[in-house]
């Protein structure tokens, strides 16, 4: 069985994620978080502002799903936002992505990125590729919008669409943001929310959704000047490129500093150089490990119609291969000087004596398709027992209470201390089953922590805690549980420093 097959069997059975209305027939490509799923994806979130609102200023805003026709007019999405789809000639008349039909039915050598729709026909047609549901011949392939079409008012009358991206409201409240915070180029600001896309073949869980979560950061700059004040903290800091000059000879990542990127010319300004490193950065700090991630920089036909540097930033998993995660996307005065055009209103600003449309670059990150990677890499399955290694900063809960047994006081004590630790901790206490089970149900979700109360807690006012990776275990005082258990989440001692340890 592959791994997302055991990891989707956990989050349906203990309560991560599952498709909605699942009562009835789901339609694919929408799924809802329960408890544990929500747990860390707020987890996910929360560590991304610190990232990438506060430790950036930036200005974080919260905006409508519905926007109307025009703005997506201006943004280019109704005329560019398409995917290549191919109908069957049968009676049900089937419909495919065409990429993903190739994809699926042969073993084809090279990019399907980027390929005309006369090309991915030709390709269909000199394969023999018949439809997989009834086996018919297809036709021509052809380009299909991917945006929510949405009819408002009483009649109809407005029409407007679900919005398949966040950046068009940041670009569109820009303005607002400048003149009401006082602001000053670089002006960033930041959204976390939902887009909705009308994919023709949403599959593999949070690889490919109809509606998913962003986090995303709009970095607002004078293309004039991008030197970076924080360039010199991160310049000796090595990001894993494969740029595109070198993706047709280069399979292994080049592990390059930001300064030699740049001064290589793979890398065109401190500014990106700055971004890209953060971003890596900050998916180390969530627990990947550098090997499996990596930059892939986009070939011209392969860019957004918007893009004019544009880096994907990947992870690799065994079930998926590589995996765009963060969209890095330098957009230049595109997105601002098409909606000047459209709604006939000055969108530039004035500083030092000239009036400037500033540029954006854009780090946007696929929430879903993340924490669907976290779930992939933290799977760990010895033969003996199966535990998630999630980061203790973004695991459900930091630690489980256990009563040895529910006498003799001690499912009092641990209910008391589960009171107590619950007003600076994720913490949930488990009565049930043996205390055997009880780990492994905790390990299951990835619990880093359990802290068992027995006979010694009665008598000396002290706790076993377990560690979920390696299954040590150490003797502490309640007194100190609260402070260790801080140091513990925030990598400030080893496990084997917590206590004495038990053999």
């Amino acid at each position: 069985m592959k791994i997302v097959e055991e990891v989707e069997a956990i989050a349906k059975r203990r309560g991560f994620f599952w498709p909605a209305a699942q009562i009835y027939n789901p339609v694919a490509g929408y799924w809802n978080y329960g408890p544990l799923g929500t747990a860390l994806k707020n987890k996910f979130v929360g560590l991304w502002r610190q990232w990438w609102v506060k430790g950036e200023g930036a200005y974080e805003i919260d905006t409508t799903d519905v926007l109307p026709e025009i703005v997506w007019q201006a943004s280019g999405h109704t005329e560019g936002f398409n995917d290549k789809q191919i109908m069957c000639e049968g009676k049900e008349r089937h419909r495919w992505r065409a990429d993903h039909l190739i994809e699926d039915t042969i073993k084809y050598e090279g990019r399907l990125e980027g390929k005309s729709i006369e090309d991915l026909t030709e390709i269909i047609k000199k394969n023999k590729i018949k439809c997989p549901k009834c086996g018919s011949k297809f036709g021509e392939v052809f380009v299909f919008n991917l945006m929510f079409d949405v009819k408002v008012g009483p009649t109809g009358e407005t029409k407007c669409y679900l919005k398949p991206e966040t950046t068009q409201s940041s670009v569109l409240d820009f303005p607002f943001v400048y003149r009401s915070q006082r602001g000053k180029l670089p002006l960033k600001i930041a959204q976390v929310g939902k887009s909705f896309r009308n994919e023709i073949s949403p599959r593999q869980i949070f690889i490919r959704m109809r509606e998913f979560w962003m986090a995303e950061l709009q970095v607002f700059f004078n293309v004039a000047n991008t030197e970076w004040p924080l360039y010199d903290s991160i310049k000796n800091y090595k990001i894993r490129l494969l740029p595109a000059a070198l993706r047709d000879t280069v399979e292994t990542p080049l592990e390059v500093t930001v300064e030699n990127a740049i001064k290589e010319k793979y890398v065109p300004s401190e500014l990106i150089g700055y971004y890209l490193a953060k971003v890596q950065q900050f998916y180390e700090a969530l627990g990947f490990e550098r090997k499996s991630l990596r930059f892939k920089e986009l070939l011209p036909a392969e860019r957004a119609h918007y893009s004019k540097v544009h880096w994907d930033f990947e992870v690799y998993t065994e079930d998926f291969g590589w995996q765009e995660c963060v969209n890095n996307a330098w957009r230049s005065d595109y997105d601002l000087s098409r909606h000047a055009q459209f709604s006939k209103q000055s969108l530039s600003v004035f500083e030092d004596g000239a009036h400037v449309l500033p540029n954006m670059y854009e780090p946007s990150f696929g929430i879903d398709r993340t924490i669907l990677m976290l779930l992939l890499h933290a799977y760990h399955n010895d033969g003996k027992r199966t535990w998630l290694s999630l980061s203790p900063v973004l695991a459900p809960y930091q630690a489980a209470i256990f009563p040895l047994v529910k006498r003799e006081g001690m499912d009092t004590k641990a209910e008391e201390l589960c009171n107590a630790m619950s007003k600076q901790f994720d913490v949930f206490l488990d009565a049930s089953d043996s205390i055997g089970r009880r780990y492994a149900r905790a390990d299951e979700i990835g619990i880093p922590y359990c802290i068992t109360i027995d006979g010694d807690t009665m008598k000396a006012n002290t706790v076993t805690m377990r560690d979920r990776d390696s299954t040590a275990q150490v003797r502490l005082p309640i007194a100190k549980l609260s402070e260790t258990l801080t140091k513990l989440i925030n990598k400030e001692i080893p496990f084997n420093k917590a206590g004495t340890s038990i053999k």
